[in-house]
């Protein structure tokens, strides 16, 4: 072992590159999720592109919690300074 102590998410052990990582807000999920979904379906002529049951439910999922749907206002709310 190397002296450093494992990853393990499960007991909140996690590396230093999440330490100052942000979340995604749902609707900038929303955002990449479509633009996959789109990439998806114009390679749809090929079986292993199609899209999962998962994906499709997450995409759902994102887009019903979704607030904001232009990216112009997903860019604008995450650059909004809050308070802490």
């Amino acid at each position: 072992m190397s002296g450093q102590e494992e990853e393990n998410a499960a007991e909140l052990k996690i590396g230093d590159e999440f330490l100052k990582a942000k979340c995604l807000m749902n609707c900038e999920v929303s955002l990449i999720l479509d633009r996959k979904y789109e990439q998806l379906q114009q390679m749809s002529d090929d079986p292993s592109n199609q899209v999962s049951q998962v994906f499709e439910k997450s995409l759902q999922y994102v887009k019903r919690f979704s607030r904001y749907t232009n990216p112009d206002a997903v860019r604008q709310v995450r650059e909004y300074p809050f308070d802490h």
